[in-house]
């Protein structure tokens, strides 16, 4: 199988039908999405869904990768707080914008954490700083942040996520209020404001 050329097909596809920047479609276009996916799986990794990745856990279908960078718009050097690093293939693309050292990846589970660190230096996005613990805590020791997001579904943002984002920051990701809803919002000095709903969505729950 031509990874290059599967990969090139779905971003073409991509771009078309969820009108991705191309920003987004650059940083798509660069990272080897079969390389995070397990080997039984790689034949699947151009196909727009989610895959598993052990511990009941999934990579994000490439399109609801691309909307939530979409919806970030990060400039180079921003830095980026990710809750939820499954395999790390959410992490690369966004560094590809961004840059690996100013993106920090908190995972629940150890042995995921440690898989994603590995095939992230394999694979060059060594800077990526990943460590294994509770995402509701975020990760104090390198904030402000420019933005967050979450790859999992929780009944609101953690509180500690929001206070690490500056003011002007955006944090975006599923809230589950009995459905589950990709939101936006910009974080100013009392809180979240200028919330937005950007459609139904489906993610695994927030640990």
């Amino acid at each position: 199988m031509d990874y290059e050329q599967a990969r090139d097909r779905l971003v073409a596809d991509l771009v078309e039908r969820a009108d991705l920047s191309e920003q987004t479609a650059d940083a798509m276009r660069a990272v080897p999405r079969h390389e995070f996916v397990p080997e039984s799986r790689r034949s699947d990794a151009y196909e727009d869904r989610p895959l598993p990745i052990g511990n009941g856990q999934t990579i994000s279908a490439p399109h609801m990768v691309g909307v939530m960078l979409d919806l970030l718009a990060p400039d180079p050097g921003d830095r980026i707080l990710e809750i939820g690093t499954g395999c790390g293939y959410h992490a690369a693309v966004t560094a590809e914008v961004v840059g690996p050292e100013e993106v920090f990846s908190v995972e629940y589970y150890d042995d995921l954490a440690a898989r994603a660190r590995e095939t992230l230096d394999r694979l060059g996005y060594g800077e990526i700083s990943v460590r294994a613990g509770d995402g509701r805590d975020g990760w104090a020791d390198h904030a402000p942040y420019d933005a967050a997001y979450l790859t999992c579904a929780g009944e609101s943002f953690p509180p500690a996520l929001v206070e690490q984002v500056r003011p002007g920051g955006v944090v975006l990701g599923p809230i589950d209020d009995g459905r589950q809803r990709l939101v936006r919002g910009v974080v100013g000095e009392d809180g979240l404001r200028d919330r937005e709903g950007h459609g139904y969505v489906r993610f695994v729950p927030l640990q």
